[in-house]
């Protein structure tokens, strides 16, 4: 027997999952016009690496993990997916978080220098980002606190790029939880991350 709370996870799957296509097809329809003589880079240069790391210590001791691999589909549209581990500790309550994360992002401008001359080399993204991460039920207080339970979260925002070499960067992205019910995110999520 399904349960109301399984058909609210499965609904919410489906409409992230329909969201993150959305935005897909639509960068790629118009990207794809940028390019006419769709000349595609070899496999390995258009793959990334990179990841984020946070570390809180104190009253709240919060350590997140977060690699990623990438691909670039297009020259403005990415895609990457990584595991996801967050390790967080209040006086003496302690649990792990863990779990994966898929993302797309879209480059609205490659290089402001381009636009405005003013040496400022940033470029502006927007991000998508679907998140399944397993959560300990006794540490949430639910009804079964025995085990875990699964989470889907999609976070939308977008950022600015500071280029640090021919492939490397330094992203900071302002993300905003669609759905939070748990409150794991700060509200709007700010990340640090690398890529090359």
């Amino acid at each position: 027997m399904v349960s109301v709370d399984d058909n609210n996870v499965h609904m919410r799957s489906a409409r992230t999952t329909l969201l993150l296509l959305f935005i897909l097809i639509i960068s790629f329809s118009s990207v794809y016009a940028q390019n006419p003589r769709n000349e595609t880079p070899p496999l390995r240069e258009r793959m990334f690496y990179g990841g984020s790391l946070g570390l809180q210590f104190g009253t709240i001791t919060d350590i997140d993990i977060s690699p990623i691999v990438g691909l670039w589909l297009l020259p403005r549209l990415a895609v990457a997916v990584g595991p996801k581990y967050r390790f967080y500790k209040y006086h003496d309550i302690r649990t792990d978080i863990y779990g994966g994360r898929v993302y797309s992002q879209f480059v609205v401008i490659q290089d402001f220098n381009n636009i405005v001359p003013l040496g400022v080399n940033l470029g502006i993204f927007l991000h998508a980002e679907d998140e399944l991460l397993s959560l300990q039920s006794k540490y949430w207080k639910t009804q079964d606190a025995s085990g875990r339970f699964f989470v889907n979260t999609v976070l939308v925002g977008g950022g600015i790029s500071q280029p640090m070499g021919v492939r490397s960067s330094l992203n900071l992205m302002i993300l905003w939880p669609l759905d939070d019910y748990y409150n794991i995110y700060g509200s709007p999520e700010i990340r640090v991350s690398v890529i090359f």
